[in-house]
């Protein structure tokens, strides 16, 4: 039984991975009290659908992670609407912002991140947006209009995702970003590439390799001069430069922080004892040795679940073979593995949906997978990964062979 381990547990951040970790705990058999700290108003909600659902279907988009009466049936008190602002680690209390104080035995962090600003854009007044919570969505969706205007300036997922969304309202979209290609952090060429031509069929038209140089408001309209010498004319514009992690609260009370982020190992334990952390704000110690940040979806559940088990004195599930997914054009991406596998090679037909790219190490094992409109290739293609099987180019590409079948087998692994 957990009760002798803790008695009360405090969680700051209601967001995907706090609000996991206190349903797990549940699900675990903690009986003791749950306290889950949010600084949004909303009950906890998953943040994917903003750049589609919550835009395109804003009546009927499902947003929640839970009906709200789940928490009081499970007893967890929420308390929403007030910061965490002061975590002292010995006395072991944290105060809020709204005057409160609470005690705890074991305190879970997860504060998340908030978007990196660009204070030039920010000064052109209400027609520039970031996305980031149900606010920023409710605020873009009231300017989309067909015929529209709109600059997005970030060709990452999220940029691409506001590009498919805001293309299907009707809007004309011009996106604008330093880097070379799109999704350049956090996919292969041949898939950028890729991306990057169904988006122009659609009617949107990309900006590489250059960035803003000028921005002003004329009369709502926004004007951009870019480096390269081109100017664009919008009546919204919607930047996702990359994310500040919220680890301040962590270093005030002295955790071991580096570069913002909170440093925890694999367990999610923090420099001290009795707190752990997990989701965005975290960098995790990983199997290579190295920390990493990781900000999915998937990863977030997944330390919330380590976390939840850790702080009970449980076992926790291995760390699984690293995933996520977009949704654009029609199309439903998922990636894993490792995005930055020097060798890619296809199975199928790369210029049209379905198709699967395997990522593959200098020594031909099989270290990545993407598949594009062939979800049900995923789960195979993970349990390759996770053996770094090494299969002839063939057999992999063979886009009529039976991918369970391969994963059954004995594969040659390192």
């Amino acid at each position: 039984m957990t009760a002798d381990i803790a008695t009360r547990i405090v969680i700051i951040g209601a967001g995907q991975a706090g609000a996991t970790a206190a349903m797990e705990l549940r699900r675990r058999g903690f009986a003791g009290s749950i306290v889950l700290v949010g600084d949004e108003t909303h009950a906890p909600y998953e943040r994917p659908p903003l750049s589609k659902d919550a835009l395109l279907h804003p009546e009927s988009a499902r947003l929640q992670l839970w009906p709200q009466d789940k928490y009081a049936e499970q007893d967890i008190e929420l308390k929403l609407g007030a910061r965490a602002t002061r975590i002292d680690a010995d006395a072991k209390t944290v105060a809020l912002s709204n005057g409160e104080t609470f005690a705890f035995d074991k305190l879970l962090l997860a504060t998340g991140a908030q978007p990196r600003r660009l204070p030039e854009l920010d000064a052109l007044g209400d027609s520039v947006h970031v996305l980031r919570t149900i606010e920023d969505a409710s605020r873009i969706r009231a300017q989309l209009w067909p015929g529209k205007r709109a600059l997005l300036v970030g060709a990452g997922v999220i940029g691409l995702e506001l590009a498919s969304s805001l293309t299907e309202l009707g809007l004309q979209i011009e996106v604008i970003d330093p880097a070379p290609r799109a999704m350049l952090r956090n996919s292969p060429e041949i898939l950028g590439n890729f991306l990057q031509r169904t988006h122009e069929a659609r009617g949107v038209k990309f900006h590489f390799g250059t960035s803003v140089r000028d921005a002003k408001n004329d009369d709502g309209k926004i004007l951009l001069a870019l480096e390269n010498g081109t100017h664009l004319e919008g009546d919204v514009l919607v930047y996702g430069i990359g994310v500040i992690t919220d680890g301040a609260l962590a270093e005030s009370a002295g955790l071991r922080t580096l570069h913002g982020a909170i440093v925890i190992d694999e367990h999610c334990r923090t420099s001290h004892a009795d707190i752990h952390a997990a989701g965005d704000a975290v960098l995790q110690l990983r199997d290579d040795g190295r920390h990493h940040r990781v900000e999915t979806w998937e990863n977030a559940n997944q330390q919330a679940v380590i976390a939840a088990c850790d702080m009970l004195g449980l076992e926790a599930p291995l760390n699984p073979v690293p995933w996520f997914w977009t949704d654009q054009c029609g199309l439903n991406v998922q990636f894993s593995g490792d995005m930055a596998a020097p060798n890619w090679i296809v199975r199928g037909d790369v210029s049209q949906a379905p198709f699967l790219l395997w990522g593959l190490d200098d020594d031909g094992h099989i270290v990545a997978a993407i598949t594009v409109n062939q979800g049900k290739d995923m789960r195979p293609a993970k349990d390759l990964i996770g053996k770094r099987a090494k299969l002839p180019a063939e057999v992999l590409t063979d886009p009529t062979g039976n991918l369970r079948n391969l994963a059954k087998k004995d594969a040659q692994t390192a």
